[in-house]
């Protein structure tokens, strides 16, 4: 099994890594449509806010773990037939989504520590995630909380519109160019193959 990235094809633990956080990433993007349109009566309001924090901070765990990863081993090249203006465009693209995925759960932090309302964020119903002590402590907290949600759902939405750029490049590169820049991220048998392609 190829654990590591190799010259040619990503390893499971990135490939994991990726899928996952793409997933929660979506699933942090409906939740926060969601809850953020019911009433404050609604019962399923706070419960589902508690869920967004939670799956907030694993994605910044994942997010942290995932570019020690990548740093730390050798990544598959764009292929050669890209033009200057196409590889600048995917690495603008990928170092986009990293920052974006670390800084959003930064500012939702941010968020829960300024609120004037001071509710305790528990991650998992398990373990209680401290405030940030000097932003909670400011008087204008709640000038802070504004202007980090503006942040917050401007770094959402420019997520989202990466994320469909990424896809779209993706399937361009599959079905147009006829590459193998989408196959190499898909857990194919041979990621799973003894003695094919040795990992890194």
């Amino acid at each position: 099994m190829q654990l590591r990235n190799s010259a040619t094809r990503f390893g499971l633990v990135a490939i994991s890594l990726h899928w996952l956080i793409a997933l929660l990433f979506l699933a942090m993007i409906a939740l926060g449509l969601t809850m953020t349109a019911l009433a404050l009566t609604d019962p399923l309001k706070f419960p589902l806010y508690q869920i967004h924090k939670s799956i907030g901070v694993t994605i910044f765990a994942l997010m942290v773990l995932r570019l020690f990863w990548r740093l730390s081993g050798v990544v598959p090249p764009l292929p050669a037939t890209l033009t200057a203006f196409e590889r600048l465009a995917a690495l603008l693209a990928h170092w986009g989504l990293y920052a974006i995925l670390i800084a959003m759960p930064l500012t939702g932090w941010v968020i829960v520590s300024a609120s004037p309302l001071g509710i305790p964020t528990i991650l998992y119903g398990i373990v209680k995630l401290p405030h940030i002590g000097f932003i909670a402590a400011r008087a204008d907290k709640a000038v802070i909380e504004h202007r980090a949600e503006l942040v917050h759902a401007l770094l959402a939405w420019s997520g989202v519109a990466l994320v469909v750029l990424h896809a779209g490049a993706a399937l361009r590169h599959h079905f147009w160019l006829g590459d193998d820049v989408m196959k190499r991220m898909l857990p194919t048998k041979a990621l799973f193959a003894r003695g094919k392609e040795p990992g890194r």
